[in-house]
């Protein structure tokens, strides 16, 4: 698993096309946005209405994958989208799949030279985004990663990242002191060639990871919500860990074979001790002791087969072809090409 393969060309579905030229005659956009959207209602207007006067020289497009949201977020999506002043798209998901299958639907529909991911949630400053791309342009890096002197998240959230940041390290072998974040810049080839990965559990920095090491990172500001709370529960997160563990690594198994073989030794000690007290002396009774070490290797044992058995689920619903996501409407949009073509007629 976390191999890559064929791109989801195969699982087209219905697109709505407003003013759009062809791709071949159309000139590359510099920048792409993809926002991931879940319940944003409250402040996705106000995030796009700020990006939409960033004056990026080149042009930039944004890419909006609404994903599966409950609230009335897809309502303010079209609206947003049939007044959009800058070339949008907007990805419809047919159910809530996750931030990370969400941007990977959105990054497919990315046409710029490069592409910045974000969340919906205003805590990354809009202005931001062209000292990220200005950044991204002089260093010449393949993915810039942004970090924060001080993060506007719950202290539980904040214990979480540091947590997921070092186990990446040992894990997904992450340069040392890059932060993972959400907020990101990457060129149009990383993100090509993430985008063409089609398991059903993808962990967007763990494939970035498998493309290029070429990363740079950029000091940004970090603001508190503009309103609701994060989306991020605990259980998001721990089966975020999941896929980075299992997905992107046999650690889990290695480190699993590494305890067996720690735990033969002492079983291999604790026997020879056992045969030498035999042996010079009546052994005790021993109950207490032999609990112990039954529990203790029960408890292994079953800790890795449940390892194991978390491998081969996974892979048994990739064989069945779970799908990453279902897009159920596309929605594409040129507002510059309309008005030349306009003031031409």
């Amino acid at each position: 698993m976390g191999r890559f393969s064929r791109s989801l060309s195969r699982k087209a579905l219905p697109v709505i096309e407003t003013d759009q030229t062809s791709a071949e005659t159309a000139p590359r956009l510099a920048l792409s946005i993809v926002i991931p959207v879940f319940n944003g209602a409250g402040s996705v207007a106000e995030l796009i209405g700020a990006l939409e006067n960033l004056p990026i020289p080149g042009g930039h497009e944004i890419v909006l994958v609404n994903d599966g949201s409950v609230d009335n977020s897809l309502q303010v999506l079209h609206a947003l989208f049939d007044n959009a002043r800058v070339p949008m798209t907007l990805v419809d998901l047919a159910r809530n799949y996750g931030e990370h299958n969400a941007v990977l639907a959105g990054l497919r529909h990315a046409g710029g030279a490069h592409v910045i991911t974000m969340d919906d949630d205003l805590q990354n400053p809009p202005e931001e985004v062209q000292r990220l791309l200005a950044f991204s342009q002089r260093s010449g890096k393949q993915v810039v990663y942004t970090y924060y002197d001080h993060k506007r998240h719950p202290i539980w959230r904040n214990f979480a990242s540091r947590f997921t940041s070092r186990v990446a390290n040992f894990v997904l072998d992450k340069p040392s002191g890059l932060y993972l974040s959400s907020f990101r810049c990457m060129s149009a080839f990383v993100a090509r060639e993430i985008s063409r990965y089609e398991g059903p559990f993808p962990y967007v920095d763990g494939l970035i990871l498998q493309v290029t090491q070429d990363f740079d990172r950029l000091l940004v500001n970090h603001l508190r919500r503009s309103s609701g709370r994060s989306n991020y529960t605990m259980r998001r997160l721990i089966r975020l860990w999941m896929n980075m563990f299992v997905n992107f690594s046999v650690m889990p198994l290695r480190i699993s074979t590494f305890t067996g073989l720690v735990l033969s030794a002492f079983g291999v000690l604790g026997g020879a001790i056992a045969v030498g007290e035999a042996l010079l002396r009546s052994p005790p009774p021993g109950w207490a002791s032999l609990m112990a070490a039954v529990l203790l290797l029960s408890g292994v044992q079953l800790l890795i087969l449940g390892i194991v058995g978390e491998y081969l689920g996974r892979l048994y619903l990739t064989i069945n072809r779970k799908p990453q996501s279902v897009v159920k409407e596309v929605r594409c949009r040129q507002p510059s090409v309309a008005a030349e073509r306009a003031s031409t007629a």
